[in-house]
């Protein structure tokens, strides 16, 4: 005889009851920099070439594939991808807004897509920030989070 034991494993939720929608998420984040590295930026001055455009492609192509990244989402049809960037004097704020019809929200995707941009911004500009050790003492991501996020 056997019987079934209920475990605490891991497993994706099911939403196959759940009526489609349109979903909408927003998320930003942050990346400090040096003034002069964010001038080098702004001049395109940056040995690996263009960083905005490089986050910006590198944040959708990580939106397309967030749940091949965090096991538990789910994949969705992606209908919209906007990656904004404003660039102060010491930082950069990434904002990612995805949009899709489906089950389930976006805003992991939202948040994937602004983590990998300020990672590729500073995979970009790394050799522009390190000190005399090689290390990144002024160099730093923070705040990412969720602004928004929607269903219609």
């Amino acid at each position: 005889m056997f019987s079934h034991i209920q475990d605490d494993r891991a497993r994706m939720v099911d939403i196959s009851s759940k009526p489609d929608s349109v979903r909408r998420a927003v998320a930003m984040g942050e990346i400090q920099l040096k003034p002069r590295t964010l001038e080098a930026i702004k001049n395109r001055q940056i040995e690996k070439g263009e960083v905005l455009e490089t986050a910006r492609i590198a944040a959708i192509m990580a939106v397309k594939h967030t749940s091949f990244v965090i096991p538990m989402c789910h994949t969705i049809p992606i209908t919209s991808i906007d990656v904004r960037f404003d660039v102060g004097i010491d930082i950069i704020k990434a904002t990612v807004e995805v949009k899709s019809t489906g089950q389930t929200g976006v805003e992991m995707e939202a948040l994937h897509g602004v983590s990998v941009a300020l990672l590729t911004v500073w995979d970009m500009v790394k050799s522009a920030e390190k000190d005399e050790t090689g290390n990144y003492p002024f160099t730093r991501i923070d705040n990412i989070r969720v602004l928004e996020k929607s269903k219609q």
